[in-house]
C-alpha cells in the first residue's frame, strides 16, 4: 500500500506552515536564478563591464554563505516565526532597493543586504518544517518543500527572460514584493505556534563575522585584480586581510563552546569527504554556468528568454531522472554514483569546446547540455543522502545547513576567479577555458568521491533467502 495513503491529512496549521516555507524559499532560490539571466542587460545599463556582473552574484552569495550557518542559531534562540519574518521583511526591501539601483555599486550593496536577507529565510523556513511535522508525514512534507524549491529551477528562466526581454532586469525585483505580501498574513498567523529557547546556547556572532571577512577579502581581491594589478594595495591587502580571517575563524570554531561551524562533523568520513566533493563540484556548477548564460546571450546573440530556455535540459532531466538514480544510490550505495556522475557532467562541460562563431545551439551546446543532465541526476540525490545519512540523526538540521553553505561559498569563490579564467572581456576563447577549468573541477569532486565515500554496510541475507 502507498505510503501516502495512510498518513493523515495536514492540519490547518500544518497547511499554513507548508505554504510559507515554500513560498519564502521559492523566492530566494528563484531570484538567484532570474539575476544570472539579467546581467548582460544589467551591464548594459549600468556598466561595468565583468566586475560588475560578479560583484551583482557574489555580493549575494557572500552574506547568504557566510551567515546561513549563524542564522540556524537565531532561529532557535529568537523562533523560527520571528525569524523569518526578519528574513521576508528584508528581503522585500531589499528587493525594491535592487529594483531602484541607479548605479552598479548600489547593486552590488542591495544584493550583499539581501544576502542577509536571504540567510534568515532559507534555513528558518526548512526548520518550520521540521518543527510542525514529525515521522512519515515530516518526510513527505520535506520533499513537497523540495519539489516546489527545485521547480524555481525550471521557472525562472521564462520569469527571468521575458522579464529581461519585455520589460525590465528591475522588474521581477519589483515582483518579489507581490508573493511575499500573499504570504505575509499566514506567516503573522504562526505566530503563537512559534517556540524559541531563549537559552539555546551562545550565537557564534564572531564567527560570523569571521567568516565573512574570511570570505570577503579574497573574494574582493580575485575580483578586483584584473581592475587594479596584484602590486595594488587595494588587492593584497584585503588578500592578506582574509587569508588571516579565515585562519582566525578556524581556530575560533575549534575553540569556542557554541560554534556555528562544529568542525568534529568533518571527522566522520562520508560528511568530512562528501563536502570536500560538494565544495568542487558545485564550483563547477556555479562557474559553468555563470560564464555560459552570460556567453549565450552577449557573444551568441540570444535573448534572456532564449538564453534561459536554452540551459532547461540540463534541469528537466534532473527532475524526471533524479529520484530514479537516489533509489539506485539507496540500494547499491552513492559510492560509485558520485564519482561517475561527476564525470559526465564534465563531459558533458568539454563538449562545449566545439563551440564556435557563428553559434549553432542545437550542435554546439545541447549535446553537452543533454550528457550535463544526466551526469547531474546522477550525482545530487546520491551526494545529499551520503552527506545528511553521514551524521547523526539530531546533528542533521546542522549537516544540512553545513552542506547548503559549502555549496554556496564555493559557488561565491569561483566566479571570483572568472574574470582570471575567461579574461576581462568573455569571447569564445574565454569559454572555452571556463569550460575545462569546470570540467577539471568536477573530475577533482569525482576522484574525492571515489577515494573517501564508503557505501553504508548492506544488511547480511540469510543464505536461500532475500534481504528481510
Amino acid at each position: 500500500m502507498n505510503d501516502a495513503a495512510v498518513l493523515p491529512p495536514a492540519t490547518p496549521l500544518q497547511k499554513r506552515v507548508l505554504a510559507v516555507a515554500i513560498v519564502a524559499s521559492f523566492i530566494a532560490f528563484l531570484d538567484t536564478f532570474v539575476v544570472n539571466l539579467a546581467l548582460p542587460a544589467i551591464g548594459r545599463e549600468l556598466g561595468g563591464g565583468l566586475v560588475i556582473q560578479q560583484w551583482v552574484v557574489d555580493a549575494y552569495l557572500l552574506t547568504l554563505g557566510g551567515l546561513i550557518l549563524v542564522a540556524g542559531s537565531l532561529s532557535d534562540h529568537f523562533g523560527r516565526v520571528r525569524v523569518l519574518e526578519w528574513g521576508l521583511g528584508g528581503f522585500a526591501l531589499t528587493s525594491v532597493l535592487c529594483g531602484l539601483a541607479w548605479s552598479g555599486e548600489v547593486l552590488v550593496v542591495a544584493r550583499a543586504l539581501q544576502g542577509v536577507a536571504g540567510a534568515l529565510v532559507v534555513p528558518s523556513s526548512l526548520a518550520l518544517i521540521v518543527n510542525f511535522f514529525s515521522g512519515p508525514a515530516q518526510s513527505r512534507a520535506i520533499g513537497q518543500w523540495s519539489g516546489w524549491t527545485s521547480a524555481a529551477a525550471i521557472v525562472a528562466p521564462l520569469v527571468g527572460g521575458l522579464s529581461v526581454d519585455y520589460l525590465s532586469w528591475r522588474f521581477f525585483f519589483f515582483a518579489n514584493i507581490i508573493p511575499l505580501a500573499i504570504v505575509w498574513p499566514l506567516v503573522l498567523k504562526l505566530r503563537a505556534d512559534d517556540s524559541k529557547d531563549p537559552a539555546s546556547g551562545r550565537i557564534d556572532y564572531l564567527g560570523a563575522f569571521l567568516a565573512i571577512v574570511g570570505l570577503g577579502g579574497p573574494v574582493y581581491a580575485f575580483i578586483e585584480q584584473g581592475r587594479l594589478g596584484w602590486g595594488s594595495p587595494f588587492v593584497w591587502i584585503p588578500l592578506t586581510v582574509g587569508v588571516a580571517g579565515l585562519v582566525l575563524f578556524l581556530v575560533h570554531e575549534a575553540r569556542t563552546p557554541a560554534p556555528m561551524l562544529p568542525l568534529k562533523l568533518f571527522g566522520i568520513r562520508n560528511f568530512g569527504w562528501g563536502n570536500l566533493a560538494t565544495l568542487a563540484i558545485y564550483a563547477a556548477f556555479s562557474l559553468g554556468f555563470f560564464i555560459l548564460g552570460i556567453y549565450l546571450q552577449q557573444v551568441g546573440g540570444m535573448s534572456a528568454t532564449a538564453a534561459g530556455i536554452a540551459l532547461l535540459p540540463s534541469t528537466v532531466i534532473l527532475m524526471l531522472a533524479s529520484s530514479y538514480f537516489g533509489g539506485l544510490a539507496g540500494k547499491y550505495g552513492p559510492r560509485w554514483f558520485m564519482t561517475f556522475g561527476p564525470v559526465l557532467c564534465g563531459v558533458g562541460f568539454l563538449l562545449l569546446l566545439t563551440v564556435q562563431s557563428p553559434l549553432n545551439y542545437w550542435t554546439q551546446v545541447l549535446p553537452g547540455q543533454i550528457v550535463f543532465g544526466v551526469g547531474l541526476a546522477v550525482t545530487v540525490a546520491p551526494l545529499t543522502a551520503a552527506i545528511l545519512g553521514a551524521v547523526p540523526a539530531e546533528q542533521a538540521g546542522i549537516g544540512s545547513a553545513i552542506n547548503n553553505a559549502v555549496a554556496r561559498i564555493a559557488g561565491l569563490v569561483c566566479i571570483a576567479f572568472a574574470g582570471i579564467i575567461t579574461g576581462p572581456v568573455l569571447t569564445t576563447a574565454g569559454l572555452h577555458q571556463g569550460a575545462v577549468v569546470t570540467a577539471v573541477l568536477l573530475m577533482i569532486g569525482a576522484a574525492a568521491s571515489a577515494v573517501g565515500i564508503r557505501n553504508p554496510e548492506l544488511e547480511a541475507v540469510p543464505q536461500g533467502g532475500e534481504p528481510g
